[in-house]
């Protein structure tokens, strides 16, 4: 074989090589872009649909039995309830402009049921920005009724004088849709 040949056998061989290598370097290139890709898209979308993103609120188990309830916007009530079904608690949440409430008679009311300070019967106690709710405190057949009036999508300057306010009683039996109504206790200038 010849010089010329011999150099000729190589350079083929050389260039076989480099373009096998380009084609598995390209192939990785597309391949890591389709699954650098996938992972931008699941980075958007999974908060999008699953609302992680801003949730509107958190539901999570005390270690005494208590059912924590944070609430960060008024949204997703109906999600916020099932949540809550799914912690052992029948709940009926209900979020209300300023200023306003629902109608008395949405059932029969066993008692207003949320306090402010320690109350071993209460069902629902406000701590530390949260609603501590205590499932054992509901009796069977009955409803936690929960009504929060706030500011949410009020003109800033309204959203400074209020912010909320939390009416909860416990309803046995059924409990009716609200009724809004204007509410004569709201006052503005300080929250519940």
């Amino acid at each position: 074989m010849k010089y010329q040949e011999q150099l000729l056998m190589e350079l083929k061989t050389e260039i076989t090589y480099r373009t096998e290598r380009h084609r598995r370097v390209t192939r990785r290139l597309y391949a890591g872009g389709a699954v650098a890709l996938l992972a931008a898209a699941a980075a958007f979308t999974v908060p999008v649909l699953t609302g992680t993103e801003n949730p509107a609120y958190a539901v999570s188990k005390n270690a005494d039995g208590t059912v924590r309830v944070e609430i960060n916007e008024f949204r997703d009530a109906d999600r916020l309830e099932q949540d809550l079904r799914d912690a052992g608690v029948t709940a009926d949440i209900t979020y209300l402009p300023p200023g306003k409430e629902c109608k008395a008679g949405r059932g029969k009311t066993v008692g207003r049921t949320v306090t402010l300070g320690p109350n071993a019967n209460a069902v629902a106690r406000m701590h530390n920005g949260g609603l501590d709710i205590n499932p054992r405190n509901i009796g069977e057949n009955h409803t936690l009724v929960l009504e929060f009036a706030g500011n949410e999508g009020a003109p800033a300057a309204e959203k400074r004088k209020v912010s909320w306010r939390l009416t909860g009683h416990t309803i046995t039996g059924p409990v009716t849709p609200c009724v809004t109504a204007d509410d004569p206790e709201w006052k503005t200038g300080n929250s519940s």
